[in-house]
């Protein structure tokens, strides 16, 4: 990496003045940026004042020895990250692996060769200078995911509403107009704009739920409940749209009644999530099917259907942030994939674990467990 050696700060420290003036003429000229200590005490005190970028420290000093300088900086937060090139006339393999246990970078023996000691000085001068690119970086990268989370808030936030009242307003019209009322061409857009809506308004309220989530907005709030009354609530709402495509929930034989301890509109939006996904990816006329059990101290609950499935290539990407995918329905519906990131995130907030079993061409059952009331 290319460095502009004047835009870093060097501290020399020795208690021989010869030894620093040679340093100093040394690196100047060499176009280094140079301050001077003629003690361990006195190094100290500039590192507090100068904020050196690098250190050149002899070791044996009298009052504060090399060593006991680069301890001292150790465990001072401000200090502890200034690289530290131990120069001294020792070289035993004793005394090098001493510099590098109290936190050297490297070691120079005396006497020294200046082309070793510019090589060296620029490696570590190279170190500092990739790590504030990757500082700088890392905190561009967190301001734009910031943004990014923010306008997605608001974006989610400000459509969800109108978005439910066109929602409300197009369930009413087709449960209120019959196709012998409109003709069955009309009857067939108003079914296609609802089911739209549907789609949308749930990607709305995915997107909202799932920023606030990263942004740390969205706490847990823990109660104790029972489960089937909610899941047959959210069954009764989707089921509205599993009629678009004749698909029938219903309850598995393995349906037991559960007290749970969780957060309840966390809960609401992984099984809506679920049951919205089995419906999406079901045949017309198919069957989705829900179970309840107990399992040692969790419920465990599945939603399972016979619809499209998946292929083994397409289960290993599936519930990872950087392999996942969405795909069209079986009726050509669209997806964000958002909701099954949901889902994992809510349920591991939880305590719970979220889990699938696929089978391209015959289905699929995801299951997830939740902690049951103490």
């Amino acid at each position: 990496m290319e460095i502009n050696r004047n835009e870093y700060k060097i501290l020399i420290v020795d208690d021989i003045s010869s030894n620093v003036l040679l340093l100093k003429v040394l690196l100047v000229k060499e176009q280094y940026n140079v301050i001077t200590a003629s003690s361990g005490r006195e190094a100290l005190t500039l590192i507090e004042q100068e904020k050196p970028d690098l250190l050149l420290l002899d070791v044996m000093m009298p009052e504060m020895s090399g060593y006991e300088v680069a301890q001292h900086m150790k465990m001072n937060a401000e200090m502890k990250e200034i690289p530290i090139i131990f120069l001294t006339a020792l070289n035993s393999t004793v005394d090098i692996v001493n510099g590098f246990q109290v936190g050297g970078n490297d070691f120079i023996s005396k006497p020294f060769k200046k082309e070793e000691l510019t090589i060296r000085i620029d490696h570590q001068l190279s170190l500092i200078a990739a790590k504030r690119i990757i500082i700088r970086q890392t905190e561009e990268l967190r301001k734009i995911i910031c943004g990014r989370d923010k306008l997605y808030s608001v974006i989610a936030h400000d459509l969800r509403s109108p978005m439910g009242a066109i929602k409300m307003v197009l369930n009413m019209l087709i449960l209120n107009l019959p196709p012998e009322t409109i003709g069955q061409n009309m009857f067939e857009m108003l079914e296609m704009a609802n089911r739209t809506t549907e789609e949308v308004f749930s990607l709305l309220d995915n997107l909202l739920k799932w920023t606030k989530s990263q942004i740390g907005k969205l706490n847990v709030v823990y109660q104790d409940f029972e489960i089937t009354e909610v899941l047959e609530g959210i069954i009764g709402i989707v089921s509205m749209v599993g009629e678009l495509k004749h698909i029938r929930i219903s309850q598995d034989e393995c349906y037991e009644l559960a007290d749970v301890h969780a957060d309840i509109d966390m809960t609401k939006t992984v099984m809506r999530n679920l049951l919205s996904n089995a419906v999406k990816f079901s045949h017309e006329g198919g069957e989705v099917l829900v179970s309840i059990r107990k399992e040692n101290d969790m419920a465990i609950i599945s939603v399972k259907d016979s619809g499209c499935g998946m292929s083994e290539e397409d289960q290993k990407k599936l519930l990872n942030e950087s392999t996942h995918f969405s795909t069209f329905g079986t009726n050509k519906e669209e997806g964000s994939g958002l909701g099954l990131l949901l889902c994992k995130d809510f349920v591991e907030k939880n305590g719970g674990t979220l889990w699938f079993e696929s089978q391209k061409g015959v289905g699929s059952t995801f299951s997830f467990s939740i902690p049951l009331k103490k």
